[in-house]
């Protein structure tokens, strides 16, 4: 796991025990920290409290529970206890948080109206986050360099082609941020290492001191308002991760809608040469990359290549990275082809936004939409509308949307994501796309976005 010796001695809060929060835990006790943690959720707090007897605990929280052996958690001495150092789980809310040196919350802990959040700040806490723990650690570790990649939409991709690329040409890599294993959680690169981060806006909010060698803003669009006090707030969010880099550092932008081409332009005006704009609308030939498809696609490639660039990877690794990435689950990943009809998973499509690029992706879709809404419109759908063939409503959503979408094209509401998956298997022929890219979240019926990805995957195998 990744540790720093500045941790030592101190006192943290910690709020939030899922993947992140567990292992933020445990590299802070392994750097002789003291740690007092809560969640709201008692399995996650159970999961985390050791029990010697059994050789266990500080589990990874959402995650299936497997044991760890004490000598495995730390270095010599972490006395798993309230006293002295070690951890204790008590609720946070109940304590004097004036005692601690900082509070670390999980991403999703909404900063603007937890309680908790207001109390740090009246005790004038430091309010942090496990990528802020990471830029406090990064002194102690081999040379290496970090690229953080942050987008409305597009960072996941993006990040795991990077990742890919840094891979193909040899170059030892981590990716973590908000995808993948927690970066405390991973183990440090050799010299010469690169850590690819995929940020939200949220993990950016707490963070204050990550300097990244390259950094990239892929777009901008409303999502997460719930969040903050408006879209400028939530943009300035996202500037915030060229803020932190050092002058000589290298941005990159997508300057394909007008909140982003403006912080390139202010960006443009201070650091120069050190400012890479990606125009929207470049012309790519994406024939030979099966897994990156779609105008979208285009920019995340395009984001990525000039990412490799700027890290110095040699042309040919770059190439061979682009045809060989297979691309990421629930993203445009195609799950099966039967008599002809190709099925699309871009169950990760969560807003109108992140849907629009899959629509423009195919010619023919019968397109599966719907959830729980994240507004009342489909508007950045409409532009690409030509391509469906027909749309087929699910979930809370689905009222609405067939109400939005006969307007344009016939619709069926199928209600569930199996039912629209058995009439589209009907409908659709030879050549044309099923496609899952609902718009809209999934917590009206599933888990997340992943289960949801996993539901469409079992129907679909069903037809067969």
């Amino acid at each position: 796991m990744i540790v720093a010796r500045a941790w030592a001695g101190k006192r943290y809060a910690v709020l939030g025990l899922a993947r992140s929060g567990a292992a933020t835990v445990r590299a802070l006790l392994a750097a002789d920290a003291r740690v007092t943690a809560w969640d709201s959720a008692s399995e996650r707090r159970d999961a985390l409290k050791p029990s010697p007897q059994r050789g266990e605990g500080l589990g990874e929280g959402s995650e299936p529970r497997r044991e760890v052996a004490l000598d495995e958690i730390s270095s010599p001495h972490p006395t798993l206890s309230p006293e002295g150092r070690g951890l204790e789980v008590v609720d946070l809310e109940s304590l004097d948080l004036s005692q601690f040196d900082a509070l670390v919350v999980s991403p999703g802990v909404p900063l603007n109206r937890h309680p908790l959040a207001a109390k740090a700040r009246a005790a004038g806490v430091p309010i942090i986050g496990d990528i802020e723990l990471f830029a406090q650690a990064r002194a102690g570790l081999p040379a290496h360099r970090v690229v953080g990649i942050t987008g409305t939409n597009g960072k996941s991709t993006t990040t795991a082609l990077v990742h890919h690329m840094l891979e193909t040409a040899g170059i030892p890599a981590r990716m973590g941020g908000n995808i993948g294993l927690p970066i405390l959680a991973q183990e440090p690169l050799p010299e010469g290492g690169v850590y690819v981060l995929e940020l939200s806006s949220y993990q950016i909010d707490l963070t204050q001191s990550l300097d990244c060698e390259v950094a990239v803003l892929l777009n901008i669009t409303p999502d997460h308002l719930d969040r903050y006090a408006g879209f400028e707030d939530y943009a300035a969010s996202k500037a915030r991760l060229f803020a932190m880099q050092s002058p000589d550092h290298c941005a990159i932008l997508g300057i394909g809608d007008a909140p982003s081409a403006a912080i390139a332009r202010d960006l443009s005006r201070t650091r120069g040469a050190t400012v890479i704009k990606i125009a929207p609308g470049v012309c790519m030939d994406q024939s030979r990359w099966p897994s990156l498809q779609g105008p979208h696609n285009a920019q995340n490639a395009l984001a990525a290549i000039n990412v490799a660039e700027a890290l110095g990877l040699p042309a040919d690794a770059i190439d061979r990275a682009l045809e060989t990435f297979s691309g990421l689950p629930h993203r445009m990943e195609r799950v099966a082809t039967l008599g002809g009809v190709a099925w699309i998973d871009d169950s990760k499509a969560t807003n109108p936004e992140s849907a629009a690029p899959a629509l423009a992706a195919f010619p023919r879709i019968h397109w599966i939409v719907g959830g729980r809404a994240k507004g009342d419109d489909l508007d950045a759908c409409l532009p690409h509308i030509g391509n469906v063939v027909r749309a087929y409503t699910i979930g809370e959503a689905g009222p609405r949307f067939a109400e939005v979408l006969r307007a344009h094209v016939p619709v069926a509401e199928a209600e569930t994501l199996e039912r629209a998956v058995k009439i589209a298997g009907q409908e659709a022929g030879r050549g044309e796309v099923v496609l899952l890219s609902p718009a809209a979240a999934s917590f009206d019926q599933f888990r997340d976005y992943e289960h949801r990805g996993a539901a469409f995957r079992a129907a679909v195998e069903a037809l067969a």
